[in-house]
């Protein structure tokens, strides 16, 4: 679910402090992107969406969700918009759990 050797080179590229700044922010906007996806209908702002999480997710190392986004945005672009989007909150969900108790074992 979550490639590991990413995060631990993020982490070590960017320093602790920033890389905890990193993550709520993209932890917050992608909040945000998650919850609009819900009601989009149209494939342009899908794909637009879609394409955002997917690279913060690979910048971060949620390597399912990059996956999951990549094919949506692909469907999307061909103005597929019947996409699992209950499977890419889902995998975004299990995600964030997974780095935040990541991050609180390393913290221990």
């Amino acid at each position: 679910m979550i490639a590991w050797d990413r995060v631990n080179d993020l982490r070590s590229e960017i320093g602790n402090d920033d890389f905890a700044e990193v993550v709520a922010m993209f932890l917050e906007e992608a909040d945000e992107v998650i919850g609009r996806i819900a009601k989009t209908r149209e494939a342009k702002a899908l794909e637009a969406d879609l394409h955002f999480l997917k690279g913060a997710a690979l910048n971060l190392g949620f390597a399912q969700l990059a996956n999951l986004c990549q094919d949506g945005e692909r469907r999307a672009a061909s103005g597929d918009t019947k996409i699992d989007l209950a499977q890419v909150a889902s995998s975004y969900q299990a995600s964030k759990r997974a780095l935040r108790a990541g991050q609180k074992a390393s913290a221990a």
